[in-house]
This record gives C-alpha cells, structure tokens and sequence, in this order.
C-alpha cells in the first residue's frame, strides 16, 4: 500500500503501524510516519493545505466506526489495512447486535483492537477479562453473544466462555481468536516438548500476543526471556542452558528473529 503511495503522497499511519520499535524505525526512515495514538483515539494533527498530498493507514487492529467517519470527515485519502480476522469479528458482533443481542467481549479494555470492536456493539457491548468481571455484568437477558479479542489465550477463553453459559445457558459463543495466535500457543508447548532448558521470545513489550506468548512460557515453570532485539539477551544468564527454543510475536519481523537464532547457535 504504502510503496504504490510513496511517490506521490506522504503516508501516515493511525497510530503505530506495529508493535516492534526496529520496524518503526524503518518505517520511519521510509517516509511513513505514525501520528495519534497507540488506542486510535486522538486527533490527527495535519495541516489542511498538506491534506491532499497524504495518505493514511488503518492498522491491522481496525477502528470503531466512529472513528473511521473521523477519518473520512477530516477528507485524507485513506486505506483500510484491517486484518482479515478483526473483520470478520467486527461483521459477527455488527450482526448479532442487530439481531438484539448484548455483546461480550473477551479482551484487554485498553487494546486498540477491543477498543475498536466495542464501537460496533452500539453502547451493548461489554469487556470482560476474569469472572468477577462476568459476575458484576448488568442482568442481559437470554440473547447474549460472547467473542474475543484475537489475540488472547484459547484456554482462558473456553474457561469464561463455560463460566458464562452457566449464567446464560442461551449465549452464542464465537471462538474469534486468530490461527496465528492459536499456532503460536501450541508451538511453546512443542518447544517443550523438545526438552529445552529455556525459551526467548523475541517481541515488542506492547504486543498483545507476544505478551501472551511470555506469560504462557513462564506458567510452565521455564525460564522464560523476553527481548525486543537480540542484543538485550542476558548472556551470563543463557549461557547456563545447553537446549533453548526460540519463538516470536506475530510483529516480529523474520530478520530479528534470524539474528537470534544465528547468535544462539554460535554460543
């Protein structure tokens, strides 16, 4: 999108196109530059006479779609870089509203993505993380409908999906979490399965699923790194383990990870 833009408009992106600071940076040195905020929340700040001469991204996140009319008011040409997967939960919430029914989101409150999927649960849509958040819910009715953020833990989403059919034994309940996320997941498990001492997950510190991906390591009891680039690898400390397996968030760009590994290997 951005190289067949390029030579004509300047290209910005709402918000951070991804959650890894080196791709950023590369981004950066590109000329695509990311104004707002991280939750597409905030104004952006372009001069009008400026306006006709850029462009603008919609991350892979997606937007409510309050905020996409923002956009189309403010008049910038823009492109919608939504993933395929946010999409289609976007559409599934979108029509069971219409049917009547409240909405359940599992998901992080303050994530882009859960921000951006609430907007289409016209003022019916709640978030939950744990139990107590399922408990405190307003009475809702028989027509509930419950999804998930994509990148959250398969295994904490059937324990609540469970929890809540109990409360309302009518509930709709769409497995939305993505199959990269689900990959991942399972990969840390194969990782041990290999019988490796210690893990590194290469990723940046405000990704949702590299996040996910420490968390699950380290409730297996195994050492557990988490670096944005190689050369934060504590090497007093991973020296210690002959066997270390190597996984990566789904921003991760492949040369970071190459790096890691070829370093890894020479130790």
């Amino acid at each position: 999108i951005a190289r067949n833009w390029k030579e004509k408009k300047t290209i910005y992106t709402d918000g951070p196109l991804i959650h890894n600071h080196q791709m950023i940076k590369n981004l950066r040195s590109e000329g695509i530059y990311d104004i707002g905020d991280y939750q597409s929340k905030s104004k952006l700040i372009l001069q009008k006479e400026n306006i006709n001469q850029s462009a603008l991204i919609i991350r892979a996140h997606g937007i409510s779609p309050k905020r996409r009319q923002y956009i189309k008011n403010i008049g910038i040409t823009y492109k919608d870089a939504t993933c395929p997967d946010v999409g289609i939960i976007a559409g599934r919430i979108r029509l069971q509203v219409k049917k009547g029914y409240n909405i359940i989101i599992f998901g992080n409150p303050e994530h882009p993505e859960t921000i951006g999927l609430l907007g289409y649960a016209e003022k019916k849509g709640y978030v939950i993380q744990s139990k107590k958040n399922i408990d405190q819910l307003p009475a809702l009715g028989k027509k509930v409908c419950m999804v998930s953020q994509s990148t959250m833990f398969t295994k904490e989403f059937k324990k609540y999906a469970n929890y809540l059919k109990k409360i309302y034994p009518d509930a709709i309940i769409f497995d939305t979490i993505c199959g990269a996320t689900k990959k991942r997941q399972s990969e840390i498990i194969t990782l041990l399965q290999c019988k490796v001492q210690a893990i590194v997950v290469i990723g940046g510190r405000h990704s949702a699923n590299t996040q996910k991906l420490v968390k699950l390591a380290r409730l297996q009891n195994i050492p557990t790194f988490h670096v944005e680039i190689i050369n934060e690898i504590n090497l007093q400390e991973i020296i210690k383990y002959n066997v270390v397996g190597v996984t990566a968030g789904a921003s991760t760009p492949s040369f970071l990870i190459n790096e890691a590994c070829k370093y890894l290997e020479k130790l």
